[in-house]
């Protein structure tokens, strides 16, 4: 019986990492300047743009640069790149609201760069 206990222990165990690691399919993956200064930044950039299994975005807050993996047959980058504006984030595609970008934490209001354009 104890071994029985043990082998249903693994076999959730397995499922459960599994499901947690599910896998990004039709899979690209690219990188993007998006501005940002901290590590509330990287919360808010990611949080905006990861979708569980469609989008997966990690930003360096070090050299402000995402990689950004994704589903090409479910989204592309310019819907993940006007999410993440949206939130208050400029990057190579769109320029962030300025009433969204003025209610960033003090810390996270980055120096704007002109992006070509607007979040709408």
């Amino acid at each position: 019986m104890n071994s029985i206990k043990k082998l249903l222990m693994v076999m959730m165990l397995l499922l459960s990492v599994t499901f947690a690691n599910a896998q990004i399919k039709n899979k690209s993956t690219e990188t993007v300047k998006i501005n940002g200064n901290c590590s509330m930044c990287k919360k808010t950039i990611e949080t905006a743009a990861n979708i569980n299994k469609e989008a997966k975005v990690n930003w360096n807050e070090t050299t402000k640069v995402a990689t950004i993996t994704y589903d090409n047959k479910k989204t592309n980058l310019d819907a993940i790149l006007k999410r993440i504006a949206d939130a208050g984030y400029d990057n190579g595609k769109f320029t962030a609201p300025k009433s969204v970008y003025d209610e960033l934490h003090g810390c996270c209001q980055y120096d704007r760069e002109t992006s070509p354009k607007k979040a709408e």
